[in-house]
């Protein structure tokens, strides 16, 4: 059973995301609410020694890779002043459970991303970026990769892959 199962969603699932609209050209000029990026710190390094800074720091490296790139392809990144306080309270906006899109639907936003950065070790970690369409919250865009190695290079590689070959695919 399971099979039939597995060969149905494996059938399916392009044609549901192709009637989804998966894949359509995003507005042109459309507003962005960038939301920032999550980190998800599941090795034990981070549960002995807490947050490091370097780690910190290329969250924002990659936070900026993804407004320039928004911003090289003609959308208006909104300013998110507006709802800060609300999300001073989100410890990942990745994984709140639809406020990225109360958020969004705030400022206005057609669209909203959130990213999400998740370290197994040094060697392993995973980055997810989602583009959604607010209000209907339908998932226009979103990839996961992992990378190897704990570098800016190796980040910066990662989030530039995604935004490359799934969010602005040519």
């Amino acid at each position: 059973m399971t099979q039939w199962v597995a060969l149905a969603w494996f059938l399916l699932a392009p044609a549901a995301a192709a009637a989804a609209g998966y894949g359509d050209p995003l507005d042109p000029g459309a507003r962005v609410a960038f939301l920032g990026m999550g980190f998800v710190d599941t090795s034990t390094e981070g549960a002995y020694d807490g947050v490091r800074d370097d780690q910190t720091a290329r969250l924002r490296l990659v936070e900026e890779a993804v407004r320039t790139r928004f911003r090289e392809e003609g959308f208006a990144l909104l300013p998110t002043d507006p709802v800060a306080p609300d999300l001073a309270q989100v410890v990942n906006p990745a994984d709140c459970a639809g406020c990225e899109l109360r958020l969004a639907e705030k400022l206005g936003a057609d669209y909203v991303v959130v990213g999400e950065v998740q370290k197994v070790s040094n060697l392993i970690l995973s980055m997810n970026l989602v583009l959604r369409e607010v209000p209907s919250g339908m998932m226009l865009r979103g990839l996961s990769v992992d990378f190897r190695s704990n570098t800016d290079e190796t980040w910066l590689r990662a989030m530039r892959y995604i935004l490359r070959y799934n969010f602005f695919k040519a």
